[in-house]
Protein backbone atom coordinates (compact mmCIF):
# COMPACT_ATOMS: atom_id res chain seq x y z
CA UNK A 1 0.00 0.00 0.00
CA UNK A 2 1.75 3.45 -1.02
CA UNK A 3 1.47 6.10 1.82
CA UNK A 4 -0.16 9.09 0.84
CA UNK A 5 2.41 11.96 1.36
CA UNK A 6 -0.50 14.92 0.99
CA UNK A 7 -0.22 17.47 3.72
CA UNK A 8 -3.45 17.92 5.51
CA UNK A 9 -4.88 21.47 5.95
CA UNK A 10 -4.49 21.72 9.75
CA UNK A 11 -0.93 20.95 9.12
CA UNK A 12 -0.79 23.91 6.53
CA UNK A 13 -2.66 26.12 8.63
CA UNK A 14 -0.52 25.32 11.72
CA UNK A 15 2.52 25.41 9.51
CA UNK A 16 1.88 28.91 8.13
CA UNK A 17 0.71 30.27 11.14
CA UNK A 18 4.43 29.30 12.96
CA UNK A 19 5.62 31.11 9.93
CA UNK A 20 3.61 34.38 10.24
CA UNK A 21 5.14 34.38 14.10
CA UNK A 22 8.23 33.60 13.67
CA UNK A 23 9.65 35.74 10.12
CA UNK A 24 8.05 38.89 11.87
CA UNK A 25 10.33 38.47 15.10
CA UNK A 26 13.77 37.33 12.83
CA UNK A 27 12.96 40.96 10.97
CA UNK A 28 13.09 42.78 14.15
CA UNK A 29 16.09 41.07 14.95
CA UNK A 30 18.05 42.26 11.61
CA UNK A 31 19.00 45.91 12.19
CA UNK A 32 20.05 45.20 16.49
CA UNK A 33 22.41 43.04 14.60
CA UNK A 34 24.01 44.90 11.96
CA UNK A 35 24.43 47.38 14.41
CA UNK A 36 26.81 44.97 16.45
CA UNK A 37 28.57 43.89 13.57
CA UNK A 38 28.88 47.31 12.49
CA UNK A 39 30.55 47.79 16.13
CA UNK A 40 32.72 45.25 16.47
CA UNK A 41 33.98 45.88 13.18
CA UNK A 42 34.62 49.52 13.67
CA UNK A 43 36.52 48.52 16.88
CA UNK A 44 38.29 45.29 15.16
CA UNK A 45 39.83 47.79 12.14
CA UNK A 46 40.52 50.40 15.38
CA UNK A 47 38.78 53.53 13.30
CA UNK A 48 38.30 54.46 16.99
CA UNK A 49 40.80 54.12 20.03
CA UNK A 50 38.75 51.79 22.66
CA UNK A 51 39.37 54.86 25.42
CA UNK A 52 36.97 56.52 23.27
CA UNK A 53 34.43 53.49 21.50
CA UNK A 54 35.46 50.11 23.54
CA UNK A 55 34.05 47.04 21.35
CA UNK A 56 31.40 44.95 22.63
CA UNK A 57 33.41 42.27 24.54
CA UNK A 58 34.68 45.35 26.44
CA UNK A 59 31.46 46.19 27.51
CA UNK A 60 30.17 43.42 28.69
CA UNK A 61 33.21 42.76 30.40
CA UNK A 62 32.42 45.68 32.50
CA UNK A 63 28.96 44.67 33.16
CA UNK A 64 30.45 41.88 34.91
CA UNK A 65 32.65 43.63 36.75
CA UNK A 66 30.06 45.39 38.31
CA UNK A 67 28.09 42.69 38.54
CA UNK A 68 30.77 40.72 40.41
CA UNK A 69 30.82 43.83 42.58
CA UNK A 70 27.21 43.30 43.28
CA UNK A 71 26.50 47.32 41.82
CA UNK A 72 24.47 46.97 38.37
CA UNK A 73 21.28 45.68 40.02
CA UNK A 74 21.21 47.95 42.46
CA UNK A 75 21.72 50.78 40.13
CA UNK A 76 19.13 49.02 37.49
CA UNK A 77 16.46 48.63 40.69
CA UNK A 78 16.92 52.07 41.63
CA UNK A 79 16.52 53.90 37.96
CA UNK A 80 13.25 51.31 37.44
CA UNK A 81 11.95 52.34 40.89
CA UNK A 82 12.36 56.36 39.77
CA UNK A 83 10.84 55.79 36.31
CA UNK A 84 7.78 53.48 37.55
CA UNK A 85 6.80 56.50 40.48
CA UNK A 86 7.37 59.24 38.06
CA UNK A 87 5.54 57.25 35.24
CA UNK A 88 2.72 56.56 37.85
CA UNK A 89 2.35 59.98 39.51
CA UNK A 90 2.54 62.32 36.24
CA UNK A 91 0.39 59.69 34.19
CA UNK A 92 -2.90 59.94 36.94
CA UNK A 93 -2.26 63.35 37.02
CA UNK A 94 -1.95 64.00 33.31
CA UNK A 95 -5.32 62.08 32.84
CA UNK A 96 -6.99 63.88 35.78
CA UNK A 97 -6.01 67.10 34.07
CA UNK A 98 -6.67 65.92 30.47
CA UNK A 99 -10.22 64.64 31.52
CA UNK A 100 -11.30 67.89 33.00
CA UNK A 101 -10.03 70.13 30.07
CA UNK A 102 -12.06 67.63 27.67
CA UNK A 103 -15.03 68.23 29.78
CA UNK A 104 -15.06 71.84 30.24
CA UNK A 105 -13.75 74.19 27.72
CA UNK A 106 -13.51 76.72 30.37
CA UNK A 107 -10.61 74.54 32.41
CA UNK A 108 -8.71 74.27 28.94
CA UNK A 109 -8.45 78.05 28.77
CA UNK A 110 -7.43 78.46 32.40
CA UNK A 111 -4.77 76.10 32.33
CA UNK A 112 -3.78 75.08 28.54
CA UNK A 113 -1.96 77.96 27.78
CA UNK A 114 0.22 77.40 30.96
CA UNK A 115 0.46 73.63 30.43
CA UNK A 116 1.83 74.74 26.97
CA UNK A 117 4.78 77.03 28.08
CA UNK A 118 5.95 74.93 30.69
CA UNK A 119 5.89 72.33 28.21
CA UNK A 120 9.00 74.10 26.50
CA UNK A 121 11.42 74.29 29.70
CA UNK A 122 14.38 72.13 29.08
CA UNK A 123 14.55 68.86 31.58
CA UNK A 124 18.10 70.22 33.05
CA UNK A 125 16.37 73.01 33.60
CA UNK A 126 14.12 71.68 36.24
CA UNK A 127 17.27 70.64 38.26
CA UNK A 128 18.19 73.74 40.58
CA UNK A 129 14.52 74.64 41.15
CA UNK A 130 13.87 70.86 41.96
CA UNK A 131 16.75 71.19 44.78
CA UNK A 132 15.82 73.86 46.18
CA UNK A 133 11.98 72.88 46.54
CA UNK A 134 12.14 69.36 47.24
CA UNK A 135 16.01 68.83 48.55
CA UNK A 136 18.16 66.06 47.01
CA UNK A 137 16.64 63.10 48.53
CA UNK A 138 13.69 60.94 46.38
CA UNK A 139 11.57 63.23 45.73
CA UNK A 140 12.61 65.37 43.53
CA UNK A 141 14.03 62.95 41.37
CA UNK A 142 10.95 61.87 41.16
CA UNK A 143 8.96 64.58 40.44
CA UNK A 144 11.70 65.59 37.54
CA UNK A 145 10.68 61.70 35.95
CA UNK A 146 6.66 62.56 36.58
CA UNK A 147 7.12 65.83 34.77
CA UNK A 148 8.80 64.17 31.83
CA UNK A 149 6.14 61.66 31.72
CA UNK A 150 3.32 64.05 31.91
CA UNK A 151 2.79 66.17 29.32
CA UNK A 152 3.01 63.16 26.36
CA UNK A 153 -0.02 61.85 28.35
CA UNK A 154 -1.60 65.35 28.74
CA UNK A 155 -1.26 66.33 25.27
CA UNK A 156 -2.26 62.78 23.59
CA UNK A 157 -5.26 62.32 25.70
CA UNK A 158 -6.95 65.93 25.04
CA UNK A 159 -6.45 65.52 21.87
CA UNK A 160 -7.86 62.13 21.70
CA UNK A 161 -10.96 63.53 23.42
CA UNK A 162 -11.57 66.28 20.98
CA UNK A 163 -11.56 64.09 17.78
CA UNK A 164 -14.53 61.93 19.71
CA UNK A 165 -17.85 61.76 17.25
CA UNK A 166 -19.78 65.03 18.76
CA UNK A 167 -23.08 62.96 18.23
CA UNK A 168 -21.35 59.88 20.56
CA UNK A 169 -20.93 62.38 23.81
CA UNK A 170 -24.38 63.56 22.85
CA UNK A 171 -26.07 59.63 23.61
CA UNK A 172 -24.19 59.87 26.57
CA UNK A 173 -25.65 63.53 27.92
CA UNK A 174 -29.39 62.30 26.56
CA UNK A 175 -28.69 59.22 29.26
CA UNK A 176 -28.11 61.58 31.89
CA UNK A 177 -24.78 61.04 31.95
CA UNK A 178 -22.53 64.02 33.56
CA UNK A 179 -19.15 65.57 34.82
CA UNK A 180 -17.27 62.46 36.29
CA UNK A 181 -19.05 59.96 34.87
CA UNK A 182 -19.82 60.84 31.29
CA UNK A 183 -15.82 60.96 31.25
CA UNK A 184 -15.41 57.88 32.60
CA UNK A 185 -17.90 55.53 30.64
CA UNK A 186 -17.85 57.78 27.09
CA UNK A 187 -14.56 60.13 27.00
CA UNK A 188 -12.04 57.68 28.29
CA UNK A 189 -13.01 54.51 26.69
CA UNK A 190 -13.63 56.46 23.16
CA UNK A 191 -9.77 58.42 23.51
CA UNK A 192 -8.83 55.11 24.92
CA UNK A 193 -6.44 55.05 21.64
CA UNK A 194 -4.89 58.18 21.67
CA UNK A 195 -4.10 57.99 25.47
CA UNK A 196 -2.24 54.32 25.55
CA UNK A 197 -0.19 56.01 22.81
CA UNK A 198 0.82 59.02 24.95
CA UNK A 199 1.12 56.69 28.51
CA UNK A 200 3.76 54.84 25.75
CA UNK A 201 5.57 57.90 24.43
CA UNK A 202 5.21 59.61 28.40
CA UNK A 203 7.31 56.26 29.42
CA UNK A 204 9.86 56.56 27.05
CA UNK A 205 10.43 60.16 27.88
CA UNK A 206 10.51 59.01 31.58
CA UNK A 207 13.82 57.70 31.11
CA UNK A 208 15.20 60.38 29.24
CA UNK A 209 14.50 62.52 32.03
CA UNK A 210 15.84 60.01 34.18
CA UNK A 211 19.35 60.96 33.27
CA UNK A 212 18.72 64.42 34.23
CA UNK A 213 16.88 62.96 37.54
CA UNK A 214 19.95 61.55 38.99
CA UNK A 215 22.41 64.79 38.52
CA UNK A 216 20.49 65.33 41.92
CA UNK A 217 23.34 64.09 44.07
CA UNK A 218 21.95 60.45 43.55
CA UNK A 219 24.31 57.73 44.66
CA UNK A 220 22.42 55.07 42.55
CA UNK A 221 21.32 54.90 39.31
CA UNK A 222 22.07 54.46 35.19
CA UNK A 223 22.00 58.12 35.19
CA UNK A 224 25.00 58.20 38.37
CA UNK A 225 27.09 55.38 36.60
CA UNK A 226 27.09 57.37 33.18
CA UNK A 227 27.96 60.45 35.13
CA UNK A 228 30.58 58.10 36.90
CA UNK A 229 31.86 56.53 33.90
CA UNK A 230 32.65 60.21 32.07
CA UNK A 231 34.70 61.04 35.67
CA UNK A 232 36.37 58.38 36.30
CA UNK A 233 37.35 58.32 31.95
CA UNK A 234 35.84 54.43 31.34
CA UNK A 235 34.25 54.75 28.33
CA UNK A 236 32.91 50.87 28.33
CA UNK A 237 30.77 52.31 31.58
CA UNK A 238 29.30 54.81 29.65
CA UNK A 239 28.50 52.76 26.67
CA UNK A 240 27.18 50.24 29.00
CA UNK A 241 24.86 52.38 30.32
CA UNK A 242 23.96 53.55 27.25
CA UNK A 243 22.90 50.23 26.42
CA UNK A 244 21.09 49.05 29.33
CA UNK A 245 19.14 52.38 29.50
CA UNK A 246 18.04 51.09 25.66
CA UNK A 247 17.66 47.77 26.42
CA UNK A 248 15.41 48.74 29.60
CA UNK A 249 13.57 51.20 27.64
CA UNK A 250 12.84 48.84 24.93
CA UNK A 251 11.10 45.87 27.72
CA UNK A 252 8.98 48.87 29.88
CA UNK A 253 7.71 49.84 25.87
CA UNK A 254 7.24 46.00 25.05
CA UNK A 255 5.06 45.18 28.34
CA UNK A 256 3.21 48.27 27.96
CA UNK A 257 2.34 47.09 24.59
CA UNK A 258 1.18 44.20 25.40
CA UNK A 259 -1.23 45.98 27.72
CA UNK A 260 -2.20 48.41 24.58
CA UNK A 261 -3.00 44.95 22.69
CA UNK A 262 -5.08 43.71 25.00
CA UNK A 263 -6.89 46.91 25.90
CA UNK A 264 -7.30 47.61 22.15
CA UNK A 265 -8.58 44.29 20.86
CA UNK A 266 -11.33 44.80 19.93
CA UNK A 267 -9.99 47.19 16.95
CA UNK A 268 -9.93 46.74 13.40
CA UNK A 269 -6.79 48.69 12.22
CA UNK A 270 -5.00 49.01 9.54
CA UNK A 271 -1.16 47.53 10.24
CA UNK A 272 0.67 48.15 7.07
CA UNK A 273 1.38 45.46 4.37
Amino acid sequence: MKQSLAVSPTTSVFGSGRRALVLPSLRRLIVPIGLLMLWQIVTALGVFDRSQLPGPLDVLAAGWELIQLNLLGAHIVASATRVAAGFVAGSALAIALGLAVGLSRTVEELIAPTLQAIRAIPSLAWVPLLILWLGIDEESKVTLVAIGVFFPVYTNLVAGIRQIDRKLVEVGQAYGLRGLTLARQVLLPAALPSLLTGLRIGLAQGWLFLVAAELIAASRGLGFLLIDGQNTGRADIIVLTIVLLALLGKLTDWLLHLVERHLLRWTDTYNGR
